[in-house]
């Protein structure tokens, strides 16, 4: 197929999605993007990424520059053609994306975060399966998202002191929760 860049991944599966655009800053393009990874090299450091509108493939753009703001988890980022706020506002809305081998390497105890939906959540030492991680929310702390067998969520703070195994071969990861957190 003429024109076809092979090397763009077209099946959703193969993107990872590292954050969203969320607003325009200023009037020379300049974009707001709410991250979803903690890995704040993917919003300042110059190189190509991807833009996907809900429903379509994702689009080559170029990023030229990019500065967390102080105090927010906010980052302002500048891409290739991008020069007014007009421009700026047709992408509002849109995901950040990265085809979802570039992952940067983890520590030891370090978890890429999408690894971890799917998962099922167990209970203490009796491994009681309690449901299933089904999303992450980063919100200054990360959240998973738990669905019960009876179908309510819950918001599970991802710190070790709640999730103190993960057990990503295995497909499961332990919580010990503070008494009273399940009910809410």
């Amino acid at each position: 197929m003429a024109g076809h860049d092979t090397t763009t991944p077209s099946d959703p599966a193969e993107w990872l999605t590292v954050g969203k655009v969320v607003g325009v800053q200023g009037l020379r393009g300049e974009l707001r993007i709410n991250p979803a990874s903690d890995f704040p090299e993917r919003f300042t450091e110059p190189g190509a990424r991807w833009l996907q509108a809900k429903g379509n493939l994702p689009k080559p753009v170029e990023l030229k520059s990019g500065r967390q703001l102080p105090g927010k988890s906010v980052f302002v980022v500048r891409f290739e053609g991008i020069n007014d706020r007009s421009a700026a506002e047709a992408l509002v809305g849109q995901s950040l994306v990265v085809p979802a081998d570039d992952r940067p390497e983890l520590a030891e105890g370090e978890f890429h975060l999408l690894d971890l939906v799917g998962l099922e959540a167990r209970l203490g030492t009796e491994g009681t399966v309690i449901g299933t991680v089904t999303d992450l929310t980063s919100a200054g702390n990360d959240l998973l998202e738990i669905e019960r067998d009876d179908g309510r969520r819950l918001l599970i703070p991802f710190v070790e002191a709640i999730v103190p195994e993960v057990h990503l071969k295995e497909g499961w990861l332990l919580l010990t929760p503070p008494p009273g957190l399940l009910e809410l």
